[in-house]
């Protein structure tokens, strides 16, 4: 989806540049995305689409958290640090292009979902996301479901476990 889009030059022109200009106006080659322009390139970090797509994901009742048992594991050490931020990226990986970006996510899944239908709401709002912020093509959204999440069974809650009655005095 290229297409040549005509502009005039701007500034002190060279000579060959003047022969352009007189000739007409200078070509650009625009690649329908918005990060090339005649004015320069736009280069997207592979960390900008990770937090994107991890935020993109969070937005969805049904996922209860991203990342696997280690990242999630580390995940909460951090969060009780004080002054630490939450890892918006924690599950997700990406693979960023010039034109296009390929996304990883693993989570956990509240139980009683439909992991089927989390998984195409969460591929819609992750590709809407992405695309509309970034101007990259989404090629792939892949989901590894590692594990799902019961009610009663919350990681934050340990601390609550009953003081065992003491054996000796």
């Amino acid at each position: 989806m290229t297409e040549t889009v005509k502009t005039p030059r701007r500034g002190a022109a060279s000579v060959a540049d003047s022969a352009r200009e007189s000739a007409g106006s200078a070509e650009v080659v625009a690649d329908g995305t918005g990060l090339v322009d005649a004015t320069g390139r736009t280069t997207i970090a592979d960390v900008v689409v990770s937090k994107i797509a991890g935020i993109a994901t969070r937005e969805l009742d049904g996922v209860h958290a991203l990342g696997g048992g280690a990242a999630r594991a580390v995940g909460m050490l951090r969060d009780r640090i004080p002054g630490s931020r939450t890892n918006l990226s924690q599950g997700v990986s990406v693979e960023v292009g010039e034109k296009q970006a390929a996304i990883d996510i693993e989570l956990v899944a509240e139980y009683g979902v439909s992991i089927g239908a989390l998984a195409t709401a969460i591929r819609a709002n992750v590709i809407a996301a992405v695309e509309r912020m970034t101007g990259l093509e989404v090629t792939e959204v892949n989901i590894a479901v590692t594990d799902v999440h019961l009610e009663g069974d919350d990681d934050d809650d340990d601390d609550t476990e009953p003081v065992a009655e003491r054996r000796v005095q």
